[in-house]
């Protein structure tokens, strides 16, 4: 089953600036897809339905602050501990290495929305010190979408892969699985320093020994892919999801880091033999060569574009750091609603299952002319 994607971007007029098309005037002036590739990397021209041309643009303009470059270092009840009388929550900027000014602000409620990796190890920390009430399973069930990344760069200057949509097309293999071709815009080449040879196999002397194979067999091939007049261009990312479940755990590092371990059923793996079958027949294709992010092949773990979990829904504490209004278990005035939410893997891009969760949860919250409800 092979179908085009539905995607989150203005197809009018290319490259013309119209008023806004979606919010009846409410929202900002949106340019037409002008086809340049560079979705994942920022839309240019103002075409990609991002957060700042919905959400956040409509929240500004009704008094919300937007205090961009700080994170989340604290957040503390006030007064009960349940944080019914509200929080303090500290920040301080983000990107310096040392120093910065730390500000705290008291609220009265508090949403954790800075994704798996910005909400997960943050509650991780909060747990410890200042929100101990917060449920065991915080970084528990982490999901990764089942997925595989491997490039196929083409050796020709036949093909212009960098034209279009990110990911324009997307083809079912089976009823749990799925294959995309993503696409970078011209110019994006940083990405060939992270890529090694695809290799797979079940331990590392193994890859080890066919990447090497790989190499020797076709040294001028390699060269000429390493050195390619521009890698977006001549590449595509083969992004290969699946619906089956596995869980990781987050476990804290000895420097304050997160890692990852099994938590239930097979660990997420970097070698799906139907992954690695459909890449050798695009590649044959478009006389090119696989590459891998180098974590793949060297440490045998997959990448993925996807991760989800960390503070999912469960009946109870004992079961998920959220109920299914999205509160957290333990404090009042409190939601997490980001992809930690998300409790299986979808199998496909989880943004607009992510978007719809988001809907829902704050259409349950009371308006702000009346008092907040548990």
């Amino acid at each position: 089953d092979y179908r085009p994607t539905e995607v989150g971007i203005y197809f009018g007029e290319a490259g013309r600036t119209t008023a806004d098309p979606y919010f009846g005037g409410e929202g900002p002036a949106r340019t037409g897809c002008t086809w340049c590739g560079a979705c994942m990397t920022g839309c240019r021209v103002g075409a990609k339905n991002s957060l700042d041309k919905n959400y956040l643009y409509l929240a500004m303009k009704r008094g919300a602050k937007i205090l961009a470059e700080h994170k989340v270092v604290d957040v503390r009840p006030v007064g009960a501990a349940d944080g019914s009388d509200g929080y303090d929550v500290t920040v301080k900027p983000s990107l310096k290495w040392w120093g910065g000014r730390r500000r705290t602000y008291r609220v009265r409620g508090v949403v954790f929305a800075g994704g798996v990796m910005g909400t997960v190890p943050l509650l991780m920390k909060l747990r410890e010190r200042s929100l101990p009430r917060l449920s065991a399973q915080v970084g528990n069930h982490i999901r990764t979408n089942n997925e595989t990344l491997i490039s196929v760069t083409t050796l020709t200057r036949q093909f212009d892969f960098s034209k279009g949509v990110a990911i324009g097309s997307i083809l079912h293999t089976d009823a749990h699985s799925h294959l995309e071709v993503v696409r970078y815009g011209a110019g994006s080449g940083f990405w060939r320093l992270s890529h090694v040879p695809h290799a797979a196999g079940p331990n590392l002397w193994v890859r080890l020994w066919r990447m090497l194979r790989e190499l020797v067999r076709d040294p001028i091939g390699w060269l000429r892919l390493y050195t390619v007049d521009d890698w977006a261009r001549r590449t595509v990312v083969l992004l290969f999801m699946q619906t089956l479940d596995s869980t990781l755990r987050f476990r804290k590092t000895l420097f304050g880091g997160v890692n990852t371990d099994v938590r239930t059923g097979n660990p997420p793996s970097a070698d799906i033999p139907e992954s690695t079958e459909l890449t050798r027949r695009f590649a044959r294709i478009v006389k090119g060569k696989p590459t891998a992010f180098f974590q793949q092949p060297f440490m045998g773990k997959a990448a993925t574009a996807h991760i989800l979990g960390g503070a999912v829904i469960g009946r109870s504490a004992d079961e998920g750091v959220i109920d299914t209004a999205h509160r957290v278990f333990g404090y009042r005035h409190m939601w997490v609603v980001d992809g930690s939410a998300v409790s299986a893997n979808p199998g496909v891009n989880p943004s607009l299952t992510i978007t719809a969760m988001a809907e829902r949860a704050m259409s349950l919250v009371p308006e702000k002319a009346t008092a907040f409800q548990d």
